[in-house]
């Protein structure tokens, strides 16, 4: 099997204050991270490689545009928590509230590199492991895409919506010191307001990210 490069023993959750913040420096310090899932004795993880930060009531690309509403009231809570949605009646997408309790914002988790657990993911998505040592055409199948990440993972909004990812109860994150190395910036996807705003944030040149058209590289 690949070298997958993580260590549980040596990773850390993240705090509540590292989701404190405005969302832009939270997506950005995201990137790297590690995104588990305890599946019974289990654990599925990826590392983040892509996200999306979205701002709140003065981004009309946000849920959270609108105002508190039962669909969104986790982006109005503390910081931390999981907020989960259904887009197109067959996926739901992953969010982290981030900013102080009443100012919503959040990060959407848009890719993983699957790093821990890829029998159980190829399971998941309905997939057949294959035989050999899977390449990264096979792996991007797993985990590249919102949609395809929580499949992978088993999340759900009446499993997972409202949990807290500061704790490790069977879904968190964790930072294991990984350096992820040059960020690529571009206009987020799939979204028709705010549409040029560049709140997308990726690992640069890593395999696993939904798209690398247009990218602007930061230091």
């Amino acid at each position: 099997m690949r070298d997958l490069g993580f260590d549980i023993t040596r990773a850390r959750t993240l705090s509540r204050q590292f989701y404190d913040r405005d969302p832009r420096r939270v997506a950005r310090e995201l990137l790297g991270k590690v995104l588990v899932r305890k599946h019974g004795r289990k654990l599925l993880a990826g590392r983040i490689v892509e996200v999306e930060a979205y701002m709140g009531v003065n981004d009309p690309a946000a849920h959270a545009a609108a105002g508190p509403t039962a669909r969104n009231l986790v982006l109005f809570g503390p910081p931390g928590f999981a907020y989960v949605y259904l887009i197109y009646g067959n996926y739901y997408c992953l969010n982290v509230s981030c900013m102080a309790e009443g100012k919503a914002g959040c990060v959407l988790f848009r890719a993983l590199e699957p790093v821990v657990g890829l029998a159980q993911m190829f399971a998941a998505r309905g997939l057949s492991m294959p035989e050999r040592e899977p390449r990264v055409t096979d792996l991007r199948l797993l985990t590249t895409g919102p949609g395809r990440l929580t499949q992978a993972l088993g999340i759900t909004r009446a499993r997972d919506n409202g949990k807290d990812l500061t704790t490790f109860s069977d879904v968190t994150i964790l930072d294991d010191g990984f350096l992820t190395g040059r960020v690529a910036t571009t206009p987020r996807m799939g979204i028709t307001k705010a549409a040029d705003a560049k709140l997308r944030y990726l690992i640069a040149r890593n395999p696993f990210v939904s798209g690398n058209s247009g990218v602007r590289i930061q230091k």
